[in-house]
Order: structure tokens, then sequence, then C-alpha cells
């Protein structure tokens, strides 16, 4: 999730699926702004009367002639694309991270369908002009599709990012660096901060509680990756106090403002004073749910209070996922050599690892009571301690 597309509205997010533009640096000769990008940037659209996809492309003026022949990197995304502000965005800014620190080379591939994802990977896993050095899969829905094509490119190298590479036996593949992350754990900790809230006459910015004790979570698809955010967010709610209420609901989509907005509405015209999302590109209809309503939400993925920063004055929170981390420790780890390329391996990122952790808002933020915030805090120790088991599965 990075910065510079964190402005793309979700209008742009539903007509642009495949982004074919490779983008090379070396070092930091060629990068402009903050963020590493480059403003000469030039699209093309195909006709839209011959069901062509659009594809935008990426120029950079600096050489490629001097890449690290070592990264070179396919980057395939999960759906709902880039611009979403969250997952995707965040996968984007870790290997930005890894081309601004390293001068490497990538391409982005956004599918818009699930039967798109394994050919698009497969496009970069046969890639010879130049060869993949490695191909990037983010999210679950990546898993059957790396597993494919890893067997077929033994020695082509995945990232596996929300899954894990298993042959028929439940072996680990050889050439896979699996990654997830205990969302579990970090949902906990906003459903926390949420239940804690609602409890109390709290105002801040463009929100208010009403006292009715009741809070919500939209989820994008109805799978057991998004069960796991929810069952984290109930078990810290319910940490908060046994009468604080927590409705649910799906969008089926995480691409559809719309309906994240439609269901939060009706969360918020029942009481609910604060709704968590983890439904990456819907989710931002949350948000704007809030701010028609005057109440609260809680981002995910990315602090969404930086990334759709029109919607701060309500985002108490966000439960951040250090997808970013994965991406660039991965590329990072075939550039430089101290570091082995860990494939064949899981490697899950919580709390005590930095992969997830609640991120108050920008604006709010210094609102929260301290009683709230040293709650959540002590919570964090006990988790990491194992003092507090967090459930990752709806009872």
């Amino acid at each position: 999730m990075s910065e510079g597309d964190a402005t793309r509205s979700s209008a742009a997010v539903s007509r642009r699926r495949l982004l074919g533009g490779m983008a090379s640096a070396l070092g930091t000769a060629g990068l402009a702004g903050c963020s590493g990008e480059n403003p000469d940037e030039r699209a093309t659209a195909s006709d839209a009367a011959t069901g062509a996809t659009t594809e935008t492309t990426t120029r950079w003026t600096t050489t490629e002639r001097a890449e690290n022949r070592d990264a070179r990197v396919g980057m395939v995304y999960a759906l709902g694309g880039l611009g979403d502000n969250s997952f995707n965005d965040m996968a984007h800014a870790g290997a930005k991270k890894a081309r601004e620190r390293f001068g490497i080379s990538f391409e982005n591939a956004e599918p818009t369908s699930a039967e798109q994802i394994p050919k698009l990977q497969r496009e970069f896993a046969s890639a010879t002009d130049p060869p993949k050095d490695l191909v990037c899969g983010i999210g679950f829905a990546q898993a059957a599709g790396v597993v494919s094509n890893a067997t077929e490119y033994p020695d082509q190298k995945f990232l596996l990012v929300d899954g894990v590479a298993t042959d028929e036996s439940g072996a680990l593949l050889p050439n896979v660096a699996n990654y997830t992350f205990a969302e579990h754990q970090g949902s906990f900790q906003v459903g926390l901060l949420a239940g804690l809230v609602t409890q109390r006459e709290f105002g801040a910015g463009a929100g208010q509680t009403t006292g009715d004790r009741t809070v919500g979570f939209v989820g994008g698809v109805d799978v057991p990756l998004i069960h796991k955010f929810e069952a984290g967010y109930r078990a810290g709610v319910a940490r908060a106090g046994d009468d604080v209420e927590v409705t649910s609901a799906y969008a089926g989509s995480f691409a559809d403002p719309d309906a994240g907005e439609r269901l939060a509405s009706e969360m918020y015209a029942d009481g609910a004073d604060v709704v968590y999302h983890a439904a990456g590109g819907s989710g931002i209809g949350v948000f704007r749910a809030a701010q028609k309503a005057g109440r609260f939400a809680i981002g995910v993925d990315n602090d969404q209070s930086r990334s759709v920063p029109e919607y701060s004055d309500v985002i108490l929170a966000s439960m951040v996922k250090h997808v970013d981390k994965a991406v660039f420790r991965s590329i990072a780890s075939l550039v430089d050599r101290k570091f082995r390329f860990r494939v064949g391996t899981v490697n899950t990122l919580g709390l005590l690892e930095g992969g997830v952790r609640a991120v108050y808002g920008t604006d709010l933020g210094s609102a929260i009571p301290d009683d709230v915030t040293a709650k959540l805090d002590a919570s964090r120790r006990a988790i990491i301690k194992n003092e507090i088991e967090v459930p990752t599965t709806l009872s």
C-alpha cells in the first residue's frame, strides 16, 4: 500500500486491473519525491469497445543496464488491485522500498478474476527476457496457482503471502517462501479499543458515541482468512465487556465500496459506534458511512488515517498488517548475501515479530483516553507472553 497510490479513487480502482509497467531504478539517481515515484508516467488505454484490458505503462528515466541482476521481481496482486489503500498497496510499498534501497526492477500484474491469477504467475515464471528472480503471489487466492507453478518451474523462486504452498503429501515446496500473519492478534487489539470506546461517552473529530454499546465488523469475502480477523476482533470486544454487542456482515468483494457503505450504514443505524473493516477497497465505503453517521471506523492493513486522509476524522485506529515487510525482506534476501532466501519455510509474523499492530489514527489518536491506551498496551504484552490466547476461528 504505497502512499503514492493512496489518493487514487475507488472509481479508478474498478477501471484499472492490469498494470504492465516495469519499475526500475538505480540507487537514488532517478527517484523523484519521498515515495520514489518518477513524474514521467504515461498511460495508454485500449478501446473499451474491443473488450481488451486497460493497460497502464510507467516509464522510468533511469537506465536499466545497471539493474541488480539478482532481483528482477514479478508482483501478482490480490483481487481488488492497486489503489485499495490497504492490502495490495502495502505489498506495493514493500517492492518500492526494495527498488529504492537496492535498485531492483519489478513488474506489477493485477488480476480481475481468480482464473487469471495462475496465468499471470506463469507468465512471470516463464519469462526469459529478462527472467524473473522472484515471483510474488499476494493474497490467499494465490495459493493454488503458486503450488501449480512452483511445481512446474522448480528452479523459480516464489513468495506466497497469506498462504502455505505444499505438495500432495503435505510437504512444503522447496522453492516457495511462505508468509502468514497473526491477523487475529492485531484484530484483538482494535476489538478491545472498540469495546472500550463504545462503553463511554466519547467524541472526537467527526464522531460521537451513542451509548448503545454496539460495534460492527465488515468483511470482504466470506472466507476463513477473514473469519480470522473477525474472531480476533470479537475476542477483543468481549475482553472489554460482556454486554457489548457485535454485528457483522460481508460485502462479498474486496473492491465494492458501495457494498461496504451500505452494510456499515445499516450497522450505524442500529446503534453501532465503531465499525472495523477487513474488506480491502470495500472498506472505503465503511469510512464514508462513518462520516455520514457521525460515528467511528477502524481501518486495516495500512494506516488508513494516512492512506485515505479524507476520512481521518472518523478513523480511530487501523490494524496494520505489514505485508510490505514480507515483500521487502524476501527481495532483500536475494540482494544482500548476508541473508538467505527462506524457501521451503513458513514465516509467521504476529505482534511479537512486528507483523501486525494497532496504530491509532493521526487525527483521533491523541483524543483516546489514557486508560484505554494503557489497557491496549497491557493486552499486547499479555498476548506476546501467551497469557491471552486469541482465537483464530469463529465459534
